[in-house]
């Protein structure tokens, strides 16, 4: 009985030990065929995505932080909310295209100003990734970590971009051309007054201009041989 017990104690252990390698083996071949069969380790994962996101996400930093990195940008330019179309329309129509004009080129003067802050957090979110986070994205679209990256940070983007907005336009004039347009809008007769929240608003849209770029710069470095500048980056996400 007691031989029989120990038979079946040790077919126990080696149904779990052969159980717990082809667990392993399966973690090690989904890691080995994410990248054509080439073999990445989960560090190497997480390091070229920390390095590309590093990058990407400083680069799209810089560049929109610049002077007219909102303004002179179509694909990221703020213009006056959607609700306040008929507004801009009937004060142009009206002779006021000049404060239209202000005030449109503040809205991206506060952006830029407040982009100079997203790196940092960024950067934070990026050193907090997981090896889990790292193999998702990688096997994910080409545009995954800028994804991650906004469920990451949107909270804490918003919380730093909100005062620093709020203290550009003050400073770049915008809250003042703001009124002057809405004040004049307001004043014309057989007109709906109109209220918007407009520092929130350049807040959502001067993310939206961050997140535009980063996803950019995600996809080049995964698709663009040239954008993989170093060792690292080539092991990930080279061909």
């Amino acid at each position: 009985m007691k031989k029989f017990s120990s038979l079946i104690v040790l077919l126990f252990c080696s149904v779990i030990l052969v159980n717990a390698q082809g667990l392993l083996n399966s973690a090690k071949n989904a890691v080995s065929s994410l990248k054509g069969g080439k073999s990445l380790s989960s560090d190497d994962i997480v390091a070229g995505l920390k390095e590309a996101l590093s990058q990407g996400t400083k680069k799209s930093a810089d560049k929109l932080s610049a002077v007219d990195g909102f303004f002179r940008d179509a694909a990221v330019k703020i213009l006056l909310p959607p609700e306040a179309a008929k507004v801009e329309k009937t004060l142009r129509s009206a002779g006021f295209g000049k404060q239209v004009d202000d005030a449109i080129l503040s809205l991206n003067r506060a952006a830029e100003d407040a982009a100079k802050s997203a790196a940092p957090i960024f950067l934070d979110a990026v050193k907090n990734m997981s090896v889990q986070d790292g193999v998702g994205i990688l096997k994910g679209a080409d545009t995954a970590a800028t994804s991650y990256l906004r469920k990451s940070t949107t909270v804490k983007l918003t919380a730093s971009f909100r005062p620093v907005i709020d203290t550009s336009l003050q400073k770049t004039g915008a809250t003042k051309y703001w009124k002057i347009v809405f004040d004049t809008y307001n004043k014309m007769p057989l007109v709906t007054k109109v209220n918007t929240d407009l520092s929130g608003y350049a807040t959502q849209k001067a993310m939206d201009g961050v997140f535009y770029y980063v996803a950019q710069e995600e996809k080049n470095i995964r698709q663009n041989p040239a954008a993989q500048v170093t060792d690292l980056l080539k092991k990930v996400f080279g061909k």
